[in-house]
């Protein structure tokens, strides 16, 4: 099984963005404009809208039209958009523009271009597409690309569906023409997505720092409880940025949620605490996809859970010495995007290893080779084996080494059944010796366990040369 999910990201040292001007961190504004592409069956939808209002725990109304509902998504036309845009017209803002929403608010398109805001689609209509046809949805991400090249003038360089189906990030590769997709929440920095072999460039969204959580039973209740939260995380972010790993901190707006008054103050507090800081980029979502397009290209790389299995036992095959069956079984398990590193690949086999029988685990151990032994004599090693003994000095000892080793070998093969086995890339000859005078005299279910682990170790030594 092939799991999709890339649950590592950039792991524990992120790249550093090198932000222009060395901006310690980025700060994108989204605006969602969804009033007039919501769900209505005006707009030919089946029943009334039900998400993101002021009415908490809205159900739709099949057939009907829903007084209340249309009238709160028409504030955020008329009175929250304008609202937001005093606020936010000399910054630049990224739009999510659902496609029909433009068509239908002229005004607010005109005001959007003339602030200089890069305008992305939000979709054709402000709908849930989670049960949609693939065919459906493909045929709507295309439809609204053309609507929005028809209303603004130039056809949208960013797309967000928001309310998506597990086709919508495929389709959204497949279209063809983005610069960045933004239907993901899976990180603080832009990443790299693979699809049918292209690279698509991915700038994330935010769930949490985003005023929708005015419409949910778990939430912000206030203004100030919003303005904290954004304090607070462009403060840790901020933080981050100052000793050496800048971020981008994304913030989600609608124009009937945080275009209300009692709301709008909370951005003008956030501005101000931002501003107030030096080496804070603020830019549009297109103006960051750029950038990072720019310094951080897409680099091919080798990706083990991406090959076919006689290419992965090949490659990987002899990383528990003389033991293919461990990566054999390693491909025939779930493989992920984890697995695509060298520490995630050493813990998937070394588990594959230690779920080995008793007998198998004590095969691999008879598989490895005594050091300085017969085998290096007679130049019969493995490749990575003939490496890390000659890295160790193994390959040049004296007749009187050879000889201390030699016995050595002898009588630790004699009490305990298998080689000596020890990672010799983390010690030197000398360290090596010391190690077997000491381990000898062990008793053998410790001696065991000891060999299992530097098993385990000599593997992850071996994969992240391999993978680095």
């Amino acid at each position: 099984m092939r799991y999709s999910r890339d649950l590592r990201g950039y792991g524990e040292t992120p790249p550093d963005p090198k932000w222009p001007g060395d901006a310690r961190i980025a700060v994108q504004i989204v605006v969602n404009y969804e009033e007039g592409g919501e769900n209505s069956i005006e707009h030919g939808d089946a029943a009334s809208e039900a998400f993101l209002s002021e009415i908490i725990g809205a159900q739709p109304w099949p057939g009907k039209r829903h007084w209340n509902m249309e009238s709160i998504y028409d504030y955020g036309a008329r009175s929250g958009f304008w609202r937001l845009h005093r606020l936010l017209k000399d910054i630049p803002v990224t739009v999510y523009g659902v496609a029909t929403a433009l068509e239908r608010s002229p005004e607010q398109v005109a005001a959007m271009q003339e602030a200089g805001w890069e305008i992305a689609t939000h979709g054709l209509k402000w709908i849930d597409y989670r049960d949609a046809p693939r065919e459906v949805e493909a045929e709507h991400i295309a439809r609204a690309v053309e609507l929005h090249r028809q209303v603004t003038g130039e056809r949208p360089h960013g797309f967000y569906q928001g309310r998506t189906s597990m086709n919508t990030v495929e389709l959204g590769c497949e279209e063809g023409g983005f610069a960045y997709l933004a239907d993901s929440i899976a990180d603080d920095l832009p990443y790299w997505h693979v699809h049918d072999g292209r690279p698509q460039l991915m700038v994330p969204y935010t769930m949490d720092a985003n005023d929708m959580r005015f419409s949910s039973g778990q939430g912000f209740g206030t203004g100030v409880e919003f303005f904290d939260y954004l304090r607070d995380s462009f403060d840790v972010l901020y933080a981050e940025g100052a000793a050496g790993a800048p971020k981008m901190m994304s913030i989600g707006l609608h124009c009937r949620l945080a275009g209300r008054p009692g709301r709008a103050m909370a951005i003008r507090q956030f501005l101000d605490h931002a501003r107030a800081h030096e080496g804070v980029w603020f830019a549009s979502r297109l103006d960051i996809a750029r950038h990072w397009a720019a310094v951080h290209p897409h680099q091919p790389r080798l990706r083990p859970s991406q090959m076919d299995r006689d290419s992965f036992v090949a490659r990987f095959g002899g990383i528990y010495e003389n033991s293919p069956f461990i990566a054999e079984r390693v491909w025939d398990a779930e493989m992920g995007a984890v697995h695509d590193s060298a520490a995630g690949l050493a813990g998937r086999m070394a588990q594959i290893f230690r779920a080995a029988d008793e007998d198998e685990r004590l095969d691999v151990l008879r598989a490895h080779p005594d050091l300085a032994g017969k085998l290096a004599q007679a130049r019969r090693l493995s490749a990575d084996s003939s490496a890390e003994q000659a890295g160790a000095g193994l390959d040049a000892l004296t007749d009187a080494e050879r000889a201390e080793f030699t016995g050595l070998n002898e009588a630790y093969m004699a009490k305990h059944g298998f080689p000596f086995i020890i990672a010799v890339r983390d010690h030197d000859k000398a360290g090596i010796l010391a190690a077997m005078q000491a381990r000898i005299s062990n008793d053998t279910a410790t001696e065991r366990a000891t060999a299992e682990a530097q098993v385990v170790r000599i593997a992850t030594l071996r994969l992240q040369e391999a993978l680095k």
